[in-house]
């Protein structure tokens, strides 16, 4: 059974099996950080619940209530009968302005992003073109004119809107049923009987509170948005970019301009008070701004750990080749060892991630991690400069894994250049090796 214990083939046979019973806990791992990304997904649900959810500000749209008369067989006779609908008609310009002051908010060792902000929404209605509705002046009932707007959660209003509409100020009140275009629709009601067949003026100032994401609709012939706030890690996200731009470390500013071309809405239309509500035509015309936080630690704690059998395949390979070059012996059972110690690695970064920051978890487990690792193989090989040199190689190897995990764009191209390398060197030292030896 000597020619057992001395066969090279052998010896590399069993690294190559415990490398494959290591997926084992690579993947427990990988589902430890799942399970804590979700409860840190959770705990933004819960106190954006408490505090206010991501805002989405829609509107407003002018609500025309109209005499409709239909034709109808009565006892056998012909009859007309008359109901009332809504003409609806989306504003000509539409402005809006937000500034967030933002703040984090903690749960546990959890972070939120929360803010407060007045938007501010103004813009005017055009004459009425009621040839492409047929309908004439005298159908509509301009005394009774709503104008309607929408905010995703009314709990994050902090005061009444403060409206007004044609020089009149109408008091906001929840919109329900058939008079209300959005889902948690606010409606302000306003006389337009003398200005049916005139353009008019809006405005009203929203004081409100919400989280992570502040969102916008498109529904002006021209609408422009303006946004700013506190923040120096935005994410512009919808269906459209802001056409100009300003981030700095501690702040953000962005200005959105569309014109209706794109807009998925008609000007004005007949009866539907469904028509806002479609989330197709809805997620086509809505955009914003969302507030990043600055480190997402469990998606680089994930990535890292992706590299998990990279980095215990090489570490394995160049202790082997150490073994065999040197001609020093390394038990099997020290491997494992090995091992379940680059196994704990990914623990300690996941539990000094959520105290410190990635950063500095990334230093402390990776200097625990080859201390310990240097001071085993140096016991085992009685050899410092073989062990120092081995510590040498771990310590590239994860100083390697840092760099691709903080490159993006570059992260397949550095770390493709790199195994490239890694492979060149390992045919390099295994030229010598005597792999028949038995």
């Amino acid at each position: 059974m000597d020619w057992l214990r001395e066969s090279v083939m052998v010896k590399l046979s069993f690294i190559a099996f415990l490398i494959l019973i290591l997926l084992i806990p690579s993947s427990l791992i990988q589902n430890l950080i799942n399970e804590r990304e979700a409860r840190q997904d959770d705990m933004m649900k819960e106190v954006s619940s408490q505090w206010s959810g991501s805002q989405l500000v829609q509107g407003p749209v002018l609500m025309i209530p109209y005499r409709k008369h239909e034709k109808v067989i009565d006892n056998g006779k012909e009859a007309v009968k008359e109901t009332i609908s809504n003409l609806y008609i989306l504003p000509n310009e539409l402005h809006i302005s937000a500034k967030l002051v933002t703040e984090t908010l903690h749960r546990g060792i959890f972070e939120v992003p929360v803010y407060n902000s007045k938007v501010e929404v103004g813009g005017n209605f055009s004459k009425l073109n009621l040839n492409d509705v047929s309908l004439t002046q005298g159908d509509l009932i301009p005394e009774k004119a709503k104008l309607l707007f929408s905010l995703s959660d009314l709990k994050g209003l902090k005061t009444n809107p403060v409206v007004n509409v044609a020089g009149q100020t109408p008091t906001a009140e929840p919109a329900f049923g058939n008079y209300s275009a959005f889902d948690n629709g606010l409606q302000a009601a306003v006389n337009l009987s003398n200005l049916a067949d005139k353009d008019f003026r809006f405005s009203y100032t929203l004081d409100l509170k919400g989280s992570e994401e502040i969102s916008f609709t498109h529904l002006g012939k021209t609408t422009t948005v303006e946004a700013s706030g506190d923040w120096g890690t935005p994410s512009f996200d919808g269906r459209y970019l802001p056409d100009e731009r300003k981030i700095t470390p501690n702040s953000f500013s962005a200005k959105w301009r569309m014109l209706y071309y794109n807009r998925p809405f008609p000007q004005q239309w007949l009866d539907s008070d469904t028509l806002l509500k479609n989330s197709k035509k809805n997620d086509a015309a809505t955009f914003g701004v969302k507030l990043k936080l600055p480190v997402d630690q469990y998606q680089k704690t994930t990535r890292t750990s992706k590299y998990a059998i990279l980095i215990i395949l090489l570490t394995f390979i160049s202790l082997f080749l150490t073994e065999v070059i040197r001609k020093q012996k390394v038990h099997v059972f020290n491997y494992v060892l090995i091992g379940a110690a680059m196994i704990v690695y990914y623990t300690l970064l996941l539990s000094f991630t959520e105290r410190i920051g990635f950063n500095a978890a990334y230093a402390v487990a990776s200097v625990a991690t080859i201390g310990l690792l240097t001071v085993f193989i140096w016991s085992l090989l009685k050899n410092g400069p073989a062990a120092l040199f081995l510590s040498l190689i771990l310590s590239i190897f994860y100083a390697f894994i840092f760099i691709i995990i903080q490159l993006e764009d570059l992260a397949l191209l550095v770390g493709s250049v790199a195994l490239f390398l890694i492979v060149g060197a390992l045919m390099y030292f295994s030229r010598k090796i005597n792999w028949d030896r038995n």
